[in-house]
């Protein structure tokens, strides 16, 4: 299972707590993990990746491990401690001001 930690938007548009737990098919990738959160979050579609395109949202940003993942290829694999369920996967809501 890979945990996913939620900006608070997202836990309140999901009805969840902080933490999602997800069962990933295949690998586990940035691609596989949103794939598996939209399927089991379907309010979700849109927020994270534009429902088109599929591309991960500006304003957020994506961490595992204490690295930020937001420029990785979506492909990539995740780290370790991430697929054993040792560590979350975070998205994180970008702050932004002026």
């Amino acid at each position: 299972m890979i945990r996913v930690e939620l900006p608070a938007n997202l836990r309140t548009l999901a009805g969840v707590g902080r933490e999602v737990q997800l069962k990933v098919d295949g690998p586990a990738t940035q691609r596989t993990v949103l794939d598996a959160l939209e399927a089991e979050y379907p309010m979700l579609r849109g927020t994270v990746r534009d429902a088109r395109t599929k591309k991960r949202r500006a304003m957020l940003r994506f961490f595992a491990c204490e690295e930020d993942l937001s420029d990785e290829p979506i492909d990539a694999p995740l780290p370790e401690p991430v697929t054993a369920g040792r560590e979350p996967y975070l998205i994180v809501g970008a702050i932004a001001g002026g």
